[in-house]
């Protein structure tokens, strides 16, 4: 293949990539748009194993089928709770395939005794850098969202300070290596155990209700880490399907952070949630809340003409979304209407919830953004909170002590009856009390939502 050839390839393959993501824009055009950004990627790997003449052809084809046998196995056994490990587990592979190729790139200029142009060696460096970084940060992601480890920040003295430190020499020990006339390895080896370690260091202090950020986060870190890589092997369709991921991953994670109120940095460094529970103010006045059965919660749902489901991490764990679905067809039967509200933050990554609902078959038009629900809360029937907790805490707005205060929320409070699935009183992951629970028009449904939910189906049926 010529070189102008494997260029109009490229082309292709990038403006494929363009319009996939372009279509990821809305849940109904998602799916085309990752066959697209699918095909895209096919034929940008193929080009370039054939054009560097790589390997044998049969020997792309073993390892295409491989990969799609890989690929079409997790797809189909891995569960849609379990979605957000996986996002994370696929991120580190992206870091660890950049730091393979920078490692190699370099591995091969030093025993070949050839000497490395300085913007290629710098681009070997960051490759190395955030290559690491990712793998290393994205695995502890994974351990946190699976449980392997503990969810809660992980801190500890002089934290800050270690990690700045290795930071700094992870510089220095680059500009050493990149400096000297001399073929040393050791400080090769060096960068990439010292940036493993900070990989670690900089997701541990995390909390897990963090993780949409930190998923994000990561995802543009491995997209940063492949568009250096681009620069290394000099690949222009790596490079622009690397800023492509690495730019869409800082925007949707400043685009999280703006729907918590917090900084970037906050999130990163804040160890946010790391205190114990504290009581509201409400609790603290001495409100107490005021439970509701199946039967009663029935009742309230099946004469409702306006009704708003509030999804959270909660409904995640209980796979309640199927049930939540059997519950808007019988609603909508009786001439009701049911809408979803979903917080940009709701679960454990980015449109998590979205992902429940849609895996449930929950038409796409009845998916609400916060920011467009809320003016409607008012003229909410029964708001039915599933799972979430500090996503509609009305101490958002009201409590200046609060960790949360200032972060937007879902109005449910303005809701006319509220409905509360819940396991237990248990604080959310900011460690305080939900201010909501102590309001006169909530009810506490407790136990396991998919439980309580399949009740309620019951019971609406009978009615």
């Amino acid at each position: 293949m010529s070189r102008a050839t494997e260029q109009l390839v490229y082309l292709v393959a990038a403006v494929l990539f363009i319009t996939g993501l372009q279509r990821l824009q809305s849940p109904a055009t998602a799916r085309n748009g990752n066959r697209i950004s699918g095909v895209g990627m096919l034929i940008a790997v193929v080009a370039t194993l054939l054009t560097m003449e790589i390997v044998t052809p049969m020997v792309i084809v073993a390892g295409l089928l491989a990969g799609s046998a890989v690929g079409f196995w997790m797809a189909r056994t891995v569960q849609m709770t379990a979605m957000p490990q996986m996002v994370a587990l696929l991120n580190g592979f992206g870091g660890a395939a950049s730091l393979l190729v920078g490692g190699a790139e370099f591995l091969k200029s030093e025993l070949r005794a050839e000497q490395i142009p300085l913007d290629t060696g710098i681009t070997i460096q960051l490759s190395l850098l955030i290559g690491a970084v990712t793998f290393t940060g994205s695995l502890i992601a994974w351990a946190k969202l699976q449980e392997v480890m503990t969810g809660k920040p992980i801190v500890f003295a002089g934290q800050k300070a270690l990690s700045a430190a290795l930071a700094l020499a992870v510089v220095g020990l680059s500009v050493y290596q990149l400096m000297t006339a001399e073929s040393l390895l050791w400080p090769f080896y060096a960068v990439c155990a010292i940036s493993l370690l900070l990989g670690i260091l900089l997701v541990i202090p995390i909390g897990g209700a963090d993780m949409p950020v930190v998923i994000a986060l990561l995802n543009s870190y491995s997209g940063i880490a492949a568009a250096m890589t681009g620069f290394v092997i000099d690949n222009s369709v790596l490079i622009i399907s690397g800023a492509l991921v690495g730019s869409s991953g800082i925007i949707l994670s400043n685009i999280m952070c703006k729907a918590m109120n917090r900084s970037l940095a906050n999130v990163l460094f804040g160890a946010f949630g790391a205190a114990g529970p504290t009581k509201s103010l409400k609790s603290a006045a001495g409100l107490s809340v005021r439970s509701v059965s199946p039967e009663d919660a029935a009742i309230q749902l099946a004469y409702a003409q306006n009704v708003v489901v509030i999804p959270g991490y909660g409904m995640a764990v209980a796979q309640a979304q199927h049930a939540v679905r059997e519950i808007q067809e019988l609603i909508e039967k009786r001439g009701g209407e049911v809408k979803y509200a979903v917080h940009p933050v709701a679960g454990r990554m980015p449109g998590h919830m979205n992902v429940l609902l849609a895996e449930a078959n929950v038409p796409y038009d009845k998916l609400r953004d916060m920011d467009d629900i809320n003016p409607e809360m008012e003229r909410c029937d029964v708001a039915v909170v599933i799972g979430a907790n500090d996503v509609v805490n009305p101490g958002a707005r009201t409590d200046t002590s609060s960790p949360i205060y200032g972060m937007p929320i879902i109005n449910a409070d303005h809701a006319k009856s509220i409905i509360v699935l819940k396991r237990s009183m248990a604080a959310g992951f900011a460690g305080i009390e939900n201010e909501l629970f102590y309001n006169p028009r909530t009810s506490m449904l407790f136990g396991d939502a998919k439980q309580s939910l399949t009740k309620v189906i019951a019971e609406m049926k009978q009615l």
